[in-house]
């Protein structure tokens, strides 16, 4: 490898952790500045995709200028490189137990979604009560569930391509494990960021009911309970999209 290659691959290294922030920085930025509807609620359910979605735009970026593809010369190896190896086995199996209950919680919504007062489809939850019917909103019915799996849909391929760059391209174990890391943490906010969001929705929501006696009691809690979790979840891979490094040495 020549002076300037070796020059340029160190540039190209130092821009990753900024790139990486730059997106976090986007996409607090756009939720700060674009209102996305007049109704804060709707805003919450729309700009936590949207901020996921910045998120893992920033470290496929950052992926793309730190580690370009490498030429025409490769070194075979004789042990094959598989994702799963490089994986962080804890948060993976946490996030995919997340994405299955973010999942389940918007077929719920979308299932049981209403037309709101002002007769828009999918936007509220209407209960009959004793005292006659509730209607309560937003719900994240389908009209909200869309920005949520379609952040979710778009992000998980760009993971998945992500993941399979940075297994099969050359480099140092570290490097790779780096990568990984940062790739999961930024799938990781796409999943628990709208799982909040959803959860802390429907919370509200179940908590205002007028009736459904012990369900609703156990229901809150169940929400209240995803919510705090996916919350911390969300910081924590938040430390591993920005700072990589640090958990480097934790078990994979």
């Amino acid at each position: 490898m020549s002076a300037a290659a070796g020059t340029e691959i160190a540039w190209r290294a130092r821009l990753d952790t900024p790139v990486r922030w730059a997106g976090a920085a986007t996409g607090l930025t756009v939720n700060a500045l674009v209102s996305f509807s007049a109704d804060p609620d709707v805003d919450l359910l729309y700009g936590f995709p949207v901020f996921g979605l910045c998120v893992m735009a920033g470290v496929f970026t950052a992926d793309v200028i730190a580690r370009p593809s490498p030429g025409r010369l490769r070194v075979a190896e004789v042990t094959p490189r598989r994702i799963r190896d490089y994986l962080p086995r804890f948060l993976t199996a946490a996030l995919a137990t997340q994405a299955a209950v973010l999942l389940a919680l918007l077929i719920v919504a979308t299932a049981t979604g209403s037309a709101d007062a002002d007769g828009r489809s999918g936007r509220a939850l209407s209960v009959a009560c004793p005292k006659g019917t509730q209607l309560l909103s937003p719900w994240p019915g389908p009209y909200y569930a869309w920005p949520a799996l379609g952040g979710l849909a778009l992000g998980t391929v760009a993971c998945a391509l992500l993941l399979r760059r940075v297994t099969a391209r050359s480099g140092s174990d570290d490097q790779r494990r780096t990568s990984v890391r940062a790739a999961v943490g930024a799938w990781g906010v796409l999943v628990t960021a709208p799982l909040f969001a959803v959860s802390l929705t429907m919370g509200v929501v179940v908590l205002s009911l007028s009736c459904a006696g012990e369900m609703k009691d156990v229901a809150v809690w169940g929400l209240a309970v995803t919510a705090l979790t996916a919350a911390l979840t969300a910081c924590h891979c938040l430390g591993v999209l920005l700072l990589p490094q640090a958990y480097i040495k934790a078990r994979p």
